[in-house]
């Protein structure tokens, strides 16, 4: 599965996110494009009070807090 990563700079929930994602990519076919909201105001505005954000085809499956429970049931 792909999906695309939306973060910034500096967010810790952001970094835990990604270091979930990193675990269950060592079992599950999971890659992703990583976009920094800071550099866009279009997806600043969207997501900037739902960071980080996992989505699919436009489609916000995970924001928030994401743990692996949460990651590994995108499966």
């Amino acid at each position: 599965m792909h999906v695309t990563f939306y973060t910034k700079p500096n967010c810790h929930l952001c970094d835990e996110a990604k270091a979930m994602m990193k675990l269950v990519q060592e079992d599950f076919p999971l890659t992703w494009d990583e976009v920094n909201i800071e550099l866009d105001d279009v997806n600043h505005e969207k997501f900037m009070l739902m960071i980080p954000v996992i989505a699919k085809d436009d489609e916000v499956l995970l924001y928030g807090t994401i743990g692996y429970v949460d990651v590994i049931g995108l499966f």
